[in-house]
């Protein structure tokens, strides 16, 4: 279980194929934090460790569903990855409660510099079940956010400085594909809803 409140990020050194699978190494100081089956979320997908040298680097890989599901196939060396350590029970949720499994990925369709703020708009998938409501929270590449513009199969977020510098939306750019995990209490209820209606129309 994570918050979506984002720790720091990794920097992607190497990216090996086996199989089905990519191996991800990745290069952050918190990899001297980090051990062997840990979670971890990277840009909101979890991850398990599965070596670390202890020093800066680490491993993970993702498997081919969680490569159909998210954006983790796009990644390139180089890239920043936004990281986050399960949450610990008896600390304050600055975000929101985030399971670190994406539902779907979307497209930045556009960016706008609020001239100290960045609105960013995401379209998904228009035959998707997940919903946004206005003032309601999403997560974006595992960063807990609040929903502006609330709107059939697409929203936006405003970013401050601080979140801007300090994870990886200072990269993304318009056409560039995000994760996005939806908020788990509204897909409990759209789910309730929809087995209301299949009983009772």
């Amino acid at each position: 279980m994570f918050t979506g409140i984002i720790e720091t990020m990794a920097v992607v050194q190497a990216i090996e194929k086996h199989q089905e699978n990519l191996i991800f190494m990745l290069q952050t100081p918190l990899a001297q934090e980090l051990k062997i089956d840990q979670s971890l979320a990277h840009n909101g997908v979890c991850l398990t460790v599965t070596h670390t040298n202890h020093k800066d680097l680490y491993q993970v890989t993702a498997i081919q569903e969680t490569l159909r599901k998210t954006n983790l196939g796009t990644w390139k060396i180089g890239d920043k990855i936004n990281l986050e350590r399960a949450m610990q029970v008896g600390s304050r949720l600055d975000g929101h409660i985030v399971q670190g499994h994406v539902d779907e990925i979307a497209t930045c369709i556009d960016l706008q510099d609020e001239q100290g703020s960045w609105l960013f708009t995401f379209e998904y998938n228009p035959n998707s079940p997940n919903i946004t409501i206005e003032k309601g929270s999403i997560a974006v590449n595992g960063v807990s956010l609040t929903v502006v513009n609330s709107q059939k199969n697409r929203f936006s977020v405003a970013i401050i400085p601080y979140t801007y510098e300090h994870t990886n939306f200072h990269q993304i750019k318009v056409g560039d594909k995000v994760n996005l995990e939806f908020d788990m209490i509204g897909k409990y209820i759209q789910k309730l809803a929809e087995m209301y209606w299949k009983r009772h129309c």
